[in-house]
C-alpha cells in the first residue's frame, strides 16, 4: 500500500503561501510516497511540482481544484486547466477527457463550496470523494461523506487539504497500486483506496493564519 495526500495547496493557490520545496520536505518526513498539488484553477503548481519530483523517491499526480458553479471539484490526473464556472456535469466531463478523475472534496460543507451541498450525486459521473478531509475531520461533511460511500460504493479518499505545508499527510489515503500514474489512478477508480489521518489542529491553524495574516482569505 502506498501512502498519498491527493489535496495540498501551494503559493500557486490564492489562500496559501507554501512553497513547493517546503512541501516536498514535509511529505518525506511523513513517509507519505505520492502528492498532488490541487491548487484552486490553476496547474502551475502542478506543473512545477512534477519537474521538483523528478529525482525523488515521490511520485506527483498531475491535479487541479476547479471551481465549479456549484462547488468544487479535483481534476485528478489533469494537467492542463478546466475553466471555472461551468456546470458540475460540464467541468466532470472535461476532467474525464482529459483521461483525470473527478473526485469531490469536502463534499458536504457548505462554507468550503461542497458540491454536493447543492447537487445531487446521482446526477453526476463521480470518480471519488473526499471521506477524510483534514479540516473537518470531526464534522458532518466527513460523516455525511463516508456514509454516501458505503452506500454507494463510491471510492473514498482521506487528504490533508493543507493550504500550510506542515499540515500535509494530517489526512492521506492507503491505495494499493503501482508507483506510476496510470495505477494510481485506476486503483483509485476501482476503489482499491483506503481514507486515513487526523484532523488539522484548529489551535495551529488559527496560529498560522494570524502570523500570516491570511485569515481574509479562508
Amino acid at each position: 500500500m502506498l501512502k498519498m495526500d491527493s489535496h495540498i495547496h501551494s503559493k500557486y493557490s490564492h489562500d496559501s503561501n507554501s512553497k513547493l520545496e517546503d512541501i516536498i520536505k514535509i511529505a518525506k518526513k511523513e513517509n507519505i510516497d505520492i502528492i498532488a498539488i490541487s491548487d484552486h484553477n490553476t496547474v502551475d503548481g502542478t506543473s512545477e511540482i512534477l519537474s521538483k519530483t523528478r529525482s525523488t523517491d515521490i511520485l506527483a499526480i498531475p491535479s487541479i481544484e476547479i471551481s465549479s458553479t456549484h462547488g468544487h471539484i479535483l481534476g485528478f490526473g489533469c494537467e492542463e486547466i478546466i475553466p471555472k464556472n461551468l456546470s458540475p456535469e460540464e467541468t466532470i466531463d472535461k476532467i474525464h477527457e482529459m483521461a483525470g478523475i473527478a473526485i469531490i472534496p469536502h463534499p458536504y460543507c457548505f462554507y468550503r463550496h461542497g458540491l454536493l451541498c447543492e447537487c445531487d450525486y446521482k446526477d453526476l459521473k463521480i470518480d471519488g470523494i473526499e471521506t477524510k478531509n483534514a479540516r473537518f475531520i470531526i464534522g458532518h461533511s466527513n460523516r455525511k461523506a463516508k456514509k454516501l460511500s458505503q452506500k454507494e460504493n463510491i471510492p473514498s479518499l482521506g487528504a490533508s487539504d493543507a493550504h500550510y505545508w506542515k499540515f500535509v499527510g494530517d489526512c492521506y489515503s492507503l491505495v494499493s497500486c503501482e508507483k506510476d500514474i496510470d495505477s494510481v489512478l485506476k486503483a483509485i477508480r476501482k476503489g482499491n483506496i483506503e481514507a486515513h489521518g487526523k484532523g488539522t489542529s484548529n489551535i495551529l491553524l488559527s496560529k498560522y493564519l494570524f502570523e500570516k495574516n491570511v485569515l481574509k482569505k479562508f
